[in-house]
């Protein structure tokens, strides 16, 4: 296996790179976006600008354009339409986390829950789906449409599965890579899939940017739990700890969990199967989790998902294009926005 380009390098520049390359085919997106969610429902609509305008990456559309111009695709307007897709069930996806969650905000900006309460959330995001599903027909590719239908399907069925286990702080390390891999790497990895199956690429290549998304989505999701016990607010836009007093178990958990002693792991047990968790709980936790370096030992697992991402476009000809995707694994580890 390779290794990976140096990662400090990396982190911002690489995205702003990808998004250079690519930006008014992303202005397109916006714009695409904009046209498939106007309705003459005034609530609908105020929610979908709400949400849509609250920031993010747009880094799974950038990944569709990106992967379908490393594919060869030059002619027509694919590309954009199935990004906008993409980027729709994400923002689907993320309003009804949020109501899951409970989530008050999101990059720092109120949620669309908090502010129209929780069954409208629901019908918005769904409203999305719908939209994109829209979006797959017009388009009428049947391995792109039985592709992103799927995983809306694993995606929900990843936010069942880490329900199922919330709490439980002896979760199992594969487990936890089940839950990722549907919530979170899923999507990723249908977005570049979609971006060859737009240029007409054989098999091979199709599988490579599969695996080069699938990985740097696990990769991403690692880092972004592990974030949650180290980063900060102002960079992140995400409240500290959040995972944790959501009961959610990640990876620095469970490294906590396979390391401690029997009096940690009793702790652990009984913090994680509260209805409520405090501050003191956190700090205790934090402490645990500094102990055993957890937190080191997660981005070190998360460098093996980026190294595999990497190594998985090296079937292709060397090219800017694949120069800026290859150096994008980094930003999931070291992204500060």
């Amino acid at each position: 296996m390779g290794s990976v380009i140096p990662l400090k390098k990396s982190a911002s520049s690489a995205y702003l790179e990808l998004k250079n390359l690519l930006g008014k085919k992303l202005n397109k997106v916006e714009k695409a976006i904009e046209s498939k969610l106007k309705s003459d429902v005034n609530l609908i609509q105020k929610m979908s600008d709400h949400h849509l305008k609250s920031g993010g990456k747009r880094l799974r559309s950038l990944l569709t354009l990106g992967s379908a111009k490393l594919s060869g695709y030059v002619l027509g307007e694919r590309d954009i339409n199935l990004a906008a897709c993409v980027e729709l069930i994400h923002s689907a996806t993320l309003l009804h986390d949020d109501v899951i969650d409970e989530s008050a905000l999101r990059r720092g900006v109120k949620t669309t829950n908090s502010i129209w309460g929780n069954q409208s959330s629901i019908l918005v995001g769904d409203y999305l789906l719908s939209r994109c599903f829209e979006i797959m027909v017009e388009d009428g590719d049947l391995e792109i449409l039985k592709l992103l239908s799927s995983t809306s399907a694993k995606i929900a069925q990843g936010e069942v599965l880490q329900l199922q286990h919330k709490g439980e702080a002896d979760l199992l390390e594969d487990t936890y890579i089940d839950i990722i891999n549907l919530k979170t790497a899923s999507l990723f990895s249908a977005a570049t899939k979609t971006g060859a199956c737009i240029a007409g690429s054989n098999e091979k290549e199709k599988k490579a940017l599969e695996s080069y998304g699938k990985n740097l989505g696990l990769a991403f999701q690692i880092a972004d739990d592990a974030l949650d016990y180290y980063g900060k607010d102002k960079f992140f836009g995400k409240e500290i700890g959040k995972d944790f007093f959501e009961g959610k178990v990640t990876l620095p958990l469970i490294i906590v969990f396979q390391k401690g002693n029997d009096e940690e792991r009793s702790f652990l047990i009984e913090i994680m199967q509260k209805e409520k968790r405090h501050e003191d709980d956190f700090s205790e936790t934090l402490s645990l989790i500094f102990k055993y370096k957890a937190i080191e030992a997660s981005m070190k697992r998360a460098e093996y998902f980026v190294n595999v991402s990497y190594d998985s476009l090296g079937i292709f000809p060397d090219s800017e294009d694949k120069t800026i995707l290859q150096n994008l694994t980094s930003f999931s580890l070291n992204r500060s926005f």
